[in-house]
């Protein structure tokens, strides 16, 4: 293999260490954030837990109250209907009937607010129980998922390690001035930036590149960028051939 094939197939393999270094730091980034929302959406779950159960406290404590109260007047209501026996007065008979029927009227109000409140516990407790089992759900996720993500972690930063030490070689092969001009490119275009030319065609941006540039590429002597996308450029039939090549040694032996 040339040089020059050489140092193309090391910014290559270059690239293909930053991409993974890139996916990798992002990873790392990004896994605490997903912790973060799940931490976050945990805790909005057990404020709405406590709320619900402090909503449906004081939903029993209404129906409890109505409950002493109908049976207050129930009480009120029996004694007055027993005292109305023993009336004997036309006009204490008429305000004893007055006041049996208020009493009544009262407690049909106080039924109805109690059908209602019945109706409202048990909308609040179904919603209770939704949302403790959405949290409990969330609870056990968020345990798996810290240990997975702690493994994943863990892997990531000895990957990243051992991704170093093949960079800081693959350094060493490239000459300074071409790892440069890889670095300037990389740092200011989308990835690739070491991308094939095949049928003059540019793989980075589609564009044809000049007839002349394309024959100089052919070549094989000097490393090239595209003019119109200036990301750094080889001929895709060099390694093609080169592959032939090998596998024909290879065949010979």
């Amino acid at each position: 293999m040339s040089l020059y094939l050489k140092q193309i197939e090391q910014l290559v393999a270059l690239q293909m260490i930053d991409d993974e270094i890139m996916q990798l730091n992002t990873f790392l980034k990004n896994a605490p954030l997903e912790m973060e929302r799940m931490e976050a959406r945990h805790l909005e779950l057990k404020d709405a837990v406590a709320y619900l159960k402090e909503k449906i406290a004081m939903i029993v404590a209404q129906r409890d109250q109505l409950d002493r109260d109908i049976e207050d007047s129930g009480r009120k209501v029996k004694k007055s209907k027993n005292k109305l026996m023993m009336v004997t007065n036309s006009k204490e008979h008429q305000a004893m009937m007055r006041e049996i029927d208020n009493l009544e009227k009262t407690n049909r109000v106080r039924e109805e607010e109690k059908i209602s409140l019945l109706e409202e516990l048990a909308r609040q407790e179904e919603t209770l129980t939704t949302t403790q089992a959405e949290l409990t759900a969330l609870q056990q996720e968020i345990t798996q998922k810290k240990k997975q993500i702690n493994q994943k972690l863990q892997s990531a930063k000895t990957r990243l390690e051992a991704l170093k030490g093949l960079r800081g070689e693959a350094e060493q092969v490239i000459p300074k001035p071409i790892l440069s001009r890889y670095q300037f490119i990389r740092a200011r275009l989308s990835q690739p930036v070491v991308v094939s030319v095949g049928e003059g065609i540019c793989k980075g941006c589609n564009i044809s590149i000049p007839p002349q540039t394309y024959n100089v590429l052919q070549k094989g002597e000097q490393i090239l960028s595209c003019p119109n996308c200036q990301r750094i450029i080889f001929w895709s039939e060099h390694f093609s051939k080169e592959e032939e090549a090998e596998e024909a040694e290879v065949a010979a032996a």
